[in-house]
């Protein structure tokens, strides 16, 4: 049975009006009650910006089961979601390179990089420790580098070229081996520089802890390339697996594994379009549903979790 709570204390102003919508679960009912942008701890929000919240609302999911909050932001356009998007990344860019010297970041293809657009423009251009960036990707397409389907070329034209990050700090995967030789050479790598202290462990999980993964979804609720009713979605031992069957082409994938994913320290979704909107209904609307879609899988243990979407991704919330 579905109630309705009002919080105990009142909505108030501060420089802008921000209005969050805690939507609560236990088992399949919800609650809801609205709250003000004080409440939420000011780490999920980084030194907010009144160029992207003022002309956004937020939403949030939280399961009673657990008590980590999940906040999504909507936006009017994509534009105002990669301005927002480019404060969130530079602030953990800042944080984490100005408290251990060095910044980890899971890069997804698709959209991903079109909405980092504004990272390699005023002011962060200019701002940001780039030579102290670590950059991996989520997944990738085992095809060669200057191929139009490689994750790394999407990246290096769009982002990595224009900013001084320097190349040995760029591990895109072998593309002279095979979907497995090339998932085993990446693991090795990343145990290499776990070993060297590059990448932090996890110290409840056992696995890399990257400082951000940055992550898409595709019209059928997949991330990296974990689709919906393939076997790798259940691995829990590897820390990259490998696909020759990718239902999305090509079929050659190498992949981070759940596990991975979910020992990162921050993962953000950014997610656009209408096409989108049904897979962020089922994740973030439908907690009844027993089968979950992979992107409902992403649960980083200690870390945290937040969503951007504009406001046809959000329709159908």
């Amino acid at each position: 049975m579905q109630t309705r709570r009002r919080a105990p204390h009142s909505l108030h102003l501060a420089e802008e009006l921000y209005t969050f919508v805690y939507l609560h679960y236990l088992y399949s009912p919800y609650y809801q009650t609205l709250c003000d942008s004080d409440s939420l701890p000011s780490s999920l929000y980084p030194q907010r910006t009144s160029s992207s919240l003022s002309l956004s609302h937020s939403k949030e999911l939280a399961s009673m089961a657990e008590t980590k909050k999940l906040p999504v932001q909507i936006f009017k356009s994509e534009d105002l979601l990669a301005d927002s998007l480019a404060k969130y990344v530079a602030d953990l860019s800042n944080k984490f390179t100005s408290e251990r010297g060095a910044f980890t970041v899971c890069l997804s293809g698709g959209s991903m990089i079109d909405y980092l657009r504004k990272l390699p423009e005023p002011p962060y251009v200019d701002s940001l420790e780039w030579s102290k960036w670590q950059v991996f990707w989520l997944d990738e397409r085992v095809v060669p580098k200057t191929d139009p389907e490689s994750n790394y070329k999407l990246a290096l034209d769009g982002l990595l070229s224009k900013v001084p990050i320097p190349p040995a700090n760029v591990y895109a995967i072998n593309d002279t081996l095979s979907a497995e030789g090339a998932a085993d050479d990446y693991e090795s790598r990343l145990r290499e520089l776990v070993k060297n202290g590059v990448i932090t462990l996890s110290p409840t999980s056992g696995f890399p802890k990257f400082d951000l993964i940055l992550l898409g979804m595709g019209p059928d609720g997949h991330v990296a390339s974990l689709f919906p009713g393939h076997p790798l979605v259940h691995e829990k031992k590897r820390w990259v697996a490998f696909l020759t069957d990718s239902p999305k082409l090509p079929p050659e994938r190498i992949t981070l594994t759940f596990p991975v994913i979910n020992s990162c320290a921050y993962a953000a979704f950014a997610v656009t379009g209408k096409e989108e909107a049904d897979a962020v209904h089922s994740v973030l609307g439908k907690p009844e549903n027993p089968v979950k879609l992979p992107a409902a899988l992403v649960h980083p243990k200690g870390g945290e979790l937040i969503w951007f979407l504009d406001e046809d991704a959000a329709s159908k919330l």
